[in-house]
């Protein structure tokens, strides 16, 4: 059973910034891709960005392009993304999901596995 722990969250002000993470339990963590996704309320859940099981490939939301950066460290089996730029509207449940597969996806159906989520507030 894989297990996903994020952490990172919390209250900010508009223009600063937040690293979230999320380690991994379970599964070879380098053989899948990763991907963080938001949900604010009364809004579907929405992807934000994503990353190949290598590291190599990267995918962001153009709402977040250029202000967050998506990395993985293999050997610590652990997720990261770095939020720059926070604005209001960056508010919302931030979840990091393990795909079934190595490739990058931004579909929520191909992810198997769920974090609990952390929360991350930006006051204007």
């Amino acid at each position: 059973q894989v297990q996903l722990v994020e952490s990172g969250g919390g209250l900010v002000q508009a223009g600063g910034s937040l690293r979230l993470s999320c380690a991994a339990f379970g599964r070879t963590f380098s053989r899948y891709a990763m991907g963080w996704f938001r949900q604010a309320p009364g809004k579907e859940r929405e992807f934000v960005s994503g990353i190949s099981g290598s590291g190599v490939s990267t995918y962001y939301a153009d709402s977040v392009k250029g202000r967050f950066t998506i990395s993985r460290d293999n050997a610590k089996n652990t997720v990261f993304l770095q939020m720059n730029s926070l604005k209001p509207e960056d508010t919302a449940v931030y979840y990091c999901a393990q795909n079934r597969g190595m490739g990058v996806s931004t579909s929520s159906d191909v992810y198997d596995y769920w974090g609990q989520g952390t929360q991350v507030t930006v006051s204007s």
